[in-house]
């Protein structure tokens, strides 16, 4: 991939087998969330290409973004933004069945505003986890977060994996966390990329 004169990497070649748990790590300014957006299909490779297996669905959540505390939706209705405007009965036992999995039922009438930051890390997950997918890409989804948030989310997270076979690709610099919860990695630095098991990653890194 490059912007102009510059290249952010080139000649990665990397494969995710279904069902794996992988981090996605690097130093900052490295092009990992490069990386993300043209999985994702919003950005276009320079050259190269990629191809995911048939009937791949992707989920997305993203970084920890701080809602206003006058945010009137509640956490459902927050949830229920991802679904069609005309709510079927389908689609209201959906949004109940995602909110449960992700432990947000009890919860559900807080108003977002109002909801701690790993409960709304995880209202975005519900959020994403309606459209029925079967990967989960998490863009920095526990930065900013205390550490009991962080371990109920990717206590969910290796849930849904272990469950629902979902792939999960896990951007983070949390390299701790990694470890405890992915078995495999892929390093982005220095415009290429190096894939092995989370267990033998030498090293942390700012």
């Amino acid at each position: 991939m490059r912007f102009d004169a510059k290249t952010v990497f080139k000649d990665l070649n990397f494969k995710l087998k279904k069902g794996s748990m992988t981090a996605l790590l690097g130093p900052n300014g490295t092009g990992k969330t490069t990386l993300i957006n043209i999985l994702m299909k919003l950005l276009i490779p320079t050259s190269g290409s990629f191809k995911f297996e048939n009937g791949i669905r992707l989920g997305y959540v993203p970084q920890f973004r701080n809602i206003d505390a006058e945010y009137p939706l509640s956490i459902k209705a927050f949830v229920g933004l991802n679904a069609p405007l005309f709510k079927t009965r389908k689609i209201r036992a959906r949004i109940n069945q995602q909110l449960e999995e992700t432990n947000l039922l009890s919860i559900q009438n807080t108003r977002m505003g109002e909801a701690s930051g790993g409960q709304k890390q995880r209202a975005y997950l519900a959020q994403a986890l309606l459209d029925n997918p079967n990967m989960i890409i998490l863009d920095e989804a526990t930065a900013s977060l205390d550490p009991s948030a962080k371990e109920e989310l990717m206590n969910l997270i290796q849930h849904l994996n272990q469950e629902h076979n979902i792939t999960v690709l896990f951007v983070t610099h949390d390299v701790p966390l990694a470890r405890k919860y992915m078995k495999d990695y892929l390093y982005l630095n220095h415009g290429s990329i190096r894939q092995g098991k989370m267990s033998e990653f030498e090293g942390d890194y700012e």
